[in-house]
């Protein structure tokens, strides 16, 4: 059996998987072997798994062996394995060391790279999988590698013609599930004559 993925979130006494035999007579139904941290318990009469405590995911996945047992006698019996699988929630949004950055950037330079910004994200796997953007880009003036967080201008700046400020909201984006999480920054580049 390999029932549908759970969340590491899903709570104690949810249903998992309904196990059934074929037999003349009842059994009863036992979790004989690698439920080595009693995450489940499973009902002797309707075969019936259940969840019995919170998830740790570090110990996922797990499989543990079901045994049936003729219930008038115990030399007849039958197992099976159940391969359970636990789904990481994403749990945290991704963080950057500063939530404000000011940079300078000279006048009249060809477009360059002005920083590389980097976040941090307590998630793992696919939840902690970062991409970069900018929410506000001055008309085109700026753009960010979306793998790298390299932060760069697109733009040659006038000291004189031009404002010599700008504010650029950068932002994180974990890969997560069910719902993607964001981290802000604000770069504050001031252009010098």
């Amino acid at each position: 059996y390999h029932p549908a993925p759970l969340s590491e979130r899903t709570a104690p006494g949810t249903p998992v998987l309904l196990i059934s035999v074929s037999h003349r007579a009842p059994v009863s139904y036992t979790i004989v072997s690698g439920d080595d941290h009693g995450y489940f318990l499973i009902d002797s009469t309707s075969g019936v798994i259940k969840t019995a405590k919170n998830f740790r995911l570090e110990d996922f996945p797990v499989t543990f062996h079901v045994r049936a047992t003729d219930s008038s006698d115990a030399a007849i019996f039958n197992e099976v394995g159940v391969k359970v699988e636990v789904i990481d929630e994403n749990d945290f949004p991704p963080v950057f060391p500063s939530s404000l950055l000011e940079e300078t950037l000279a006048e009249n330079l060809t477009a360059t790279q002005i920083v590389q910004l980097k976040a941090q994200d307590n998630d793992t796997g696919r939840n902690g999988f970062l991409t970069y953007g900018i929410l506000n880009g001055h008309g085109l003036k700026f753009r960010i590698n979306e793998t790298t967080g390299v932060l760069y201008s697109n733009a040659t700046f006038d000291y004189e013609e031009e404002p010599t400020e700008y504010q650029v909201v950068v932002y994180a984006e974990d890969d997560g599930i069910p719902e993607k999480k964001r981290g802000y920054c604000t770069v504050v580049i001031r252009i010098s004559d």
